[in-house]
């Protein structure tokens, strides 16, 4: 079976090889019919503390590492600086 694979914005990333990600969703409400946005926010392992606050990046699940992570960051691109 194929591992599931988010994409999300790192909103958090103050815990060592840990950053926190806010994956988003939308759907059509059923009874009024009216676009709903829903989000989450997943704890991801960063080997390398290498994703900051603000950039976008790919997460898979994996087999758990501690007692909230199942998910390990698997690429990202950085946020723009201006």
């Amino acid at each position: 079976m194929p591992k599931r694979v988010l994409q999300g914005t790192v909103v958090s990333d103050k815990n060592d090889k840990t950053v926190v990600v806010r994956v988003e969703r939308r759907f059509t409400h059923p009874l009024f019919k009216k676009t709903v946005r829903r989000s989450k926010r997943y704890q991801a392992h960063d080997a390398d503390n290498s994703h900051k606050v603000g950039d976008i990046v790919m997460i898979e699940e994996s087999a758990p590492i501690s007692k909230n992570k199942r998910w390990v960051v698997h690429k990202g691109t950085a946020a723009k600086t201006e």
